[in-house]
């Protein structure tokens, strides 16, 4: 599914270069839980941003399902991001005027997807606010409007699902039932799921844990 190799990532702030990333290399498989554990400024969410497309790498190589992302052009991986890769991040990012229903609906549009998946249901049951679909997000609690993201990422059902933190803003119990969703979504919808996090407990619902110190993996 993902195969980095040599990875670097260098930015320039002033006189200073700040070495984000020193030689990454990493392999995903198809099906696989991976969580990237580390503390802040390790380098994870350099790789993320670099993962989905969001932000270019100074050096190295990598591909996605065999796709060369380097050498993509900015439509190409716009349209990776469209219906590729799907993304959870720490802060919900729910536009606060719309639905929880049309928040999904807007990423099956930007997709240019016209017809919704049948199968589609079954997310939504497992994620537990089939109910709660007509609510805006301030009707919502942090777990539900979390829960409405992470619908939102895969409606389009990308092969990958990269989450940032995604219970960063989650109290314990809220925690809990995010992780645990995220592990259903991989164990019966065979969901590729990478995510990055600094909690260890976090980190252990993971298939496999890599953990980056420094812009490294070790």
């Amino acid at each position: 599914m993902i195969e980095i190799r040599d990875l670097k990532k260098t930015y320039h702030v002033g006189d200073v270069d700040v070495h984000a990333l020193r030689g990454v290399n990493l392999s995903v498989e198809r099906g696989e839980f991976l969580c990237v554990a580390g503390p802040s400024g390790s380098g994870k969410s350099t790789l993320f941003h670099i993962l989905g497309g969001l932000t270019p790498p100074t050096s190295g190589e990598i591909r996605i399902e065999g796709r060369d992302l380097l050498k993509m052009t900015d439509a190409e991986r716009t349209n990776l991001r469209k219906t590729t890769v799907g993304f959870v991040f720490q802060k919900y990012n729910l536009l606060p005027t719309l639905t929880a229903q049309e928040n999904i609906d807007i990423a099956r549009d930007i997709a240019g997807r016209r017809q919704a998946d049948p199968h589609f249901s079954e997310v939504l049951s497992l994620l537990g606010i089939a109910g709660r679909l007509r609510h805006k997000p301030r009707a919502l609690s942090g777990g539900e409007q979390q829960r409405v993201a992470i619908a939102r990422a895969i409606v389009n059902r990308p092969a990958l699902l990269l989450a940032d933190e995604p219970t960063g803003n989650l109290d314990s119990e809220n925690s809990r039932i995010v992780l645990d969703l995220l592990r259903r979504l991989n164990h019966e919808f065979h969901q590729t799921i990478l995510m990055i996090t600094h909690d260890p407990e976090a980190a252990a619902y993971g298939d496999r844990i890599v953990r980056m110190k420094d812009g490294r993996i070790y």
